[in-house]
């Protein structure tokens, strides 16, 4: 039986990715966006496999109207991808609690809606997948993305206990884990103000990436949609899946990094019980 998707962010990237490769592999797609306009090709292309709706996934009601819609007109939902995302440039000192909780709502509020809105109707079922776009920032982070990476190590959090909680009702959790890809990320992305000259040369150089970046990354979106639906069809899907080089080298260097720690704290760490009357 074909599957019915519900993606989000699906106009551009990734989320333009996972649609056209699902509509390769013969499945439906429900192509959430807040510029459906941008689908209008996908869908005159494919007026059988794609469906395009409006949707802010910081808009709760929304949300579960979507979600209530979908499985009403298809029966199921087969597969949740939340993707929807964009990215944030300041150092932490720069950042306001405004800047921060959007960010939240987003890459973090905003999924966990639209989790808990599908996962009746995949328990129901006892089947389904939850794909959640996190980022090679969700291991590890670097001045500049202090926010960015705070929301997809929530995200990544979050996913970790879900995965626990849903794996025994034979629903899947699979947290993507991108490099940089050619995608409109960068130009899509707000910067908080940069008047702190300490700050120059690193949080500036992360701004100057992501302002000049564009265009220059290395990673095929089409390449990385192809690996997520493998990954999915997998026996044994896992619940991390790293893309690109450079995400898989700097994870890599990270956990490196938490171990040499781990191993040079070892015993002050250890040496914290309580002395035994």
């Amino acid at each position: 039986m074909n599957k019915v998707w519900l993606v989000t962010g699906a106009n551009s990237g990734f989320g333009r990715a996972f649609t056209e490769a699902a509509v390769g592999a013969g499945d439906v797609v429900v192509a959430a966006a807040r510029r459906v306009e941008a689908l209008d090709d996908l869908v005159a292309a494919h007026p059988d496999q794609v469906e395009a709706v409006a949707l802010d996934v910081t808009d709760a009601g929304a949300v579960e109207s979507v979600v209530a819609d979908v499985a009403a007109r298809h029966g199921r939902i087969d597969v949740l991808v939340n993707n929807a995302g964009r990215t944030h440039v300041g150092s932490v000192e720069e950042t306001g609690d405004a800047e921060l909780r959007s960010l939240f709502d987003v890459h973090v509020f905003g999924p966990a809606a639209l989790t808990r809105a599908v996962l009746p109707h995949m328990r129901a079922r006892r089947s389904g997948a939850v794909v959640q776009l996190s980022s090679v920032g969700g291991q590890m982070s670097m001045a500049g993305f202090g926010a960015y990476s705070a929301t997809k190590f929530a995200l990544e959090g979050l996913s970790e206990a879900l995965a626990a909680e849903v794996g025994p009702l034979g629903i899947k959790v699979l947290i993507v884990e991108p490099g940089a890809f050619r995608t409109s990320l960068f130009g899509n992305h707000s910067l908080s103000a940069d008047g702190i000259a300490d700050y120059a040369d690193t949080v500036g150089a992360t701004r100057s990436y992501v302002e000049t970046g564009g265009g220059t990354q290395q990673g095929d979106p089409a390449k990385a949609a192809a690996a997520v639906l493998a990954a999915l069809d997998a026996e044994d899907t896992p619940l991390r899946l790293a893309l690109g080089d450079d995400s898989i080298d700097t994870i890599q260097a990270h956990l490196e990094q938490v171990r040499g720690d781990l191993a040079a704290w070892e015993k002050v760490g250890r040496d914290t019980k309580l002395d035994q009357a």
